[in-house]
């Protein structure tokens, strides 16, 4: 028996019986799973069959036998038959596909290096590659840049300032605003003691739980 190619990346539109009884096979690139669909080639003991059913119920089951003889014969000769499609449709496809050397997978013609006789993937095109990377550098600069920028923007925010983040008044977030941007109540600004570190009220001299003079 020949060797079967195209293993994995393809898929069965054959039926077996009907009047839409035929083989057809789709084969898909390995790389972009762009498809290709070979022609239909039709089973005619299948379609047979279906034309008998219908000619027997015309003639209220007269026929009867006769299909079911029919539906026998469709059926032992649909194997033999399909695997004849089938290695037809693989001829076909080995017009549209090309098998890599090095991963032995098939790639279409989008996805073959014509003049390296491989696939793209074990063989990229050096100018995308340069424009990829270009790309690549660009945004990983611009990144560390913001980083960098970020970090400035970071030292200026005082993150030892409590902030009421909920209003009190209506619930809605402040985001660390000195006044709800919903209703305008003022909010509380807390602090923390520098010795218990206990939240201490705006404008006290004291920390309430320990007693703790504040500046």
């Amino acid at each position: 028996m020949n060797e079967i190619k195209f293993s994995k990346n393809f898929a069965d539109h054959s039926v077996q019986s009907g009047a839409n009884a035929g083989f057809q096979f789709e084969f898909y690139c390995e790389r972009c799973s762009d498809a290709w669909r070979a022609e239909f080639v039709p089973y005619r003991g299948g379609q047979a069959s279906s034309w008998l059913d219908k000619a027997s119920g015309m003639f209220g089951g007269v026929l009867g036998n006769v299909g079911s003889a029919t539906d026998s014969l469709a059926l032992a000769g649909y194997g033999k038959a399909h695997d004849a499609a089938f290695a037809a449709a693989i001829e076909q496809a080995k017009h549209h596909f090309h098998r890599c050397a090095r991963c032995m997978k098939f790639a279409c013609d989008t996805c073959w290096n014509n003049s390296k006789g491989l696939c793209r993937d074990c063989a990229p095109d050096a100018e995308v590659e340069i424009d990829a990377a270009r790309a690549e550098g660009e945004v990983q600069t611009a990144r560390e840049a913001a980083l960098a920028e970020g970090q400035q923007r970071g030292q200026k925010i005082d993150v030892k300032r409590d902030r009421q983040l909920v209003c009190p008044q209506c619930s809605a977030e402040t985001h660390g605003a000195k006044f709800c941007p919903q209703c305008g109540v003022k909010l509380a600004v807390l602090s923390q003691c520098p010795k218990c570190a206990a939240e201490v009220a705006p404008g006290a001299k004291f920390c309430p739980e320990c007693g703790e003079k504040l500046s």
